[in-house]
């Protein structure tokens, strides 16, 4: 894996647990607002649908990244 990989995987790993999860007491912000839309989304505003896409994109590009970095081992 190149170094380059490796530093956005690291990168992303670390927005994914700090800006993806927080708030983090009672429970993580991101795991609400799924528990929320799992439930029907009733009462969800705009802003809610924009702080669970704020919380969620880390996890996105966590999740590319580590596509990324698993075709790069398979080219090898």
């Amino acid at each position: 894996m190149q170094s380059k990989t490796k530093s956005q995987l690291l990168t992303w790993f670390l927005v994914s647990l700090t800006l993806g999860l927080a708030p983090f007491h009672p429970e993580p912000h991101i795991v609400g607002k799924i528990r929320w839309v799992a439930g029907g989304a009733i009462g969800m505003t705009g802003m809610d649908w924009f702080d669970l896409v704020f919380h969620g994109f880390p996890w996105v590009f966590l999740a590319y990244w580590l596509v990324k970095a698993g075709l790069e081992i398979v080219k090898k």
